[in-house]
């Protein structure tokens, strides 16, 4: 199978250098088994701190899974050397920050989760423990309780109308979920924010 490389895409506002931190960093993916294309249900993580061998003695990889559908075991390994840091001046575009060496193991779904790290661009302030999911999990909730436009939220009036009219708790979700992690820099005192996270893989 190969390698695969996981391409981040994001809007940066006023910080750079985002990376994951640390050999316990967890690589949230769902996996498809290569041979007979089952995909997990569940997220699953790979870290780069665990090592896992192979059977024959054939080396070790981050994760080791017998593949519930055809009993086949199948591996995934991060290739550490591959990380790399999405910056400010990879704005907007696809830019892979992680290869993984795949033997029946494919990747192909990620979910951004905590453990990332940014800097401020101008001023190099850190921002550490960076959790690319946790307004995403707000929205859900606030999409439960509420059932009408919040005139605090910056919107397209047509928009907002229309909404509330026809599918009131679904711009809710929209806008909630766009906006995935905002902060302030005391130091260069403006806002600060990564946003419209996205991603792809593609085969190296």
């Amino acid at each position: 199978m190969g390698k695969i490389a996981l391409q981040l895409k994001a809007t940066l506002e006023n910080v750079t250098n985002l990376r994951p931190v640390g050999e316990d960093f967890r690589w949230y993916l769902k996996m498809k088994c290569g041979n007979c294309g089952e995909i997990s249900e569940k997220w699953q993580y790979i870290r780069l701190m665990d090592s896992v061998a192979l059977k024959g003695g054939r080396g070790s990889a981050s994760m080791v899974q017998k593949c519930k559908l055809c009993a086949r075991e199948n591996s995934i390994e991060i290739l550490s050397s591959t990380i790399k840091s999405y910056n400010a001046d990879d704005n907007e575009k696809f830019k892979t920050i992680v290869e993984f060496e795949c033997r029946g193991l494919e990747p192909v779904d990620f979910q951004p989760q905590a453990g990332f790290a940014a800097e401020g661009v101008e001023s190099g302030t850190v921002f550490s423990d960076i959790n690319l999911q946790e307004k995403r999990a707000v929205a859900e909730v606030f999409v439960v309780i509420t059932y009408s436009i919040d005139s605090t939220l910056q919107i397209d009036e047509s928009i907002a109308l229309a909404a509330k009219e026809e599918h009131p708790l679904t711009l809710f979700a929209w806008l909630l979920l766009t906006a995935d992690w905002t902060d302030y820099d005391e130091k260069a005192q403006e806002s600060v924010g990564i946003f419209e996270v996205t991603h792809q893989f593609v085969k190296c």
